[in-house]
């Protein structure tokens, strides 16, 4: 059996750690950015709106995707992805009240921060 320090942490760390891991890139960002002002949309328009390739971009897709932030259905040769928004929502309530915890707790001890 491997043993890994990441079992030492809470659920919580590990579940805002693996968020923060997946918008860690640019790519995902913009994709995210681009499926909100859409509403909808097809894998292939997304890479027409992006600097990315076709392939990069079904890359990124599948990261948010295995993330649960997007969600895709496929029609017949194309998935048209959304954004996933009870996961989403999750996600955000999750990393607002951590971030407020640690700026609460840092400027509680006179930090000066």
């Amino acid at each position: 059996m491997t043993y890994t320090k990441a079992t030492q942490f809470s659920q919580e760390q590990q579940e805002v750690a693996r968020i923060a891991k997946v918008l860690s890139h640019p790519a995902r960002i913009a994709i995210l950015q681009h499926l909100a002002e859409t509403k909808t949309c097809i894998s292939g328009d997304i890479s027409n709106a992006l600097p990315l390739s076709r392939t990069t971009v079904s890359q990124h897709l599948q990261e948010l995707k295995n993330a649960g932030l997007i969600k895709g259905e496929i029609d017949g040769l194309t998935v048209c992805y959304c954004i996933d928004q009870d996961q989403f929502e999750k996600a955000k309530h999750l990393l607002e009240a951590i971030l407020s915890n640690i700026k609460s707790t840092c400027c509680a001890d006179g930090c000066g921060c």
